[in-house]
């Protein structure tokens, strides 16, 4: 059961650099786990890190989405239906 199922996950204070490297870890680790090579113990901490990265990624989303809102308050709404620049060339 040793090889590359078998290496434990990153510790669980080490936070990805961004959302595409926490999600890139958790492919990893959930095919590391379909595999069904790893012991009892490194399950358990695949879980847990995996646990984290989805708690990571889905903070980051939110993020995100609040930052689009506050954007889609603004000016910038308008640019994204296009209808503001056929709007400024109608008599």
């Amino acid at each position: 059961m040793a090889g590359k199922a078998g290496r434990p996950p990153q510790a669980k204070d080490s936070q990805p650099k961004d959302f595409e490297s926490a999600l890139s870890e958790l492919e990893v680790l959930v095919t590391d786990l379909e595999t069904g090579q790893l012991s009892l113990e490194h399950s358990l901490a695949h879980y847990r890190r995996g646990m984290d990265l989805v708690g990571y990624c889905q903070r980051v989303l939110r993020e995100a989405e609040q930052q689009v809102r506050i954007l889609e308050a603004g000016e910038l709404r308008d640019l994204a239906g296009g209808d503001a620049a056929e709007d400024e060339s109608s008599p």
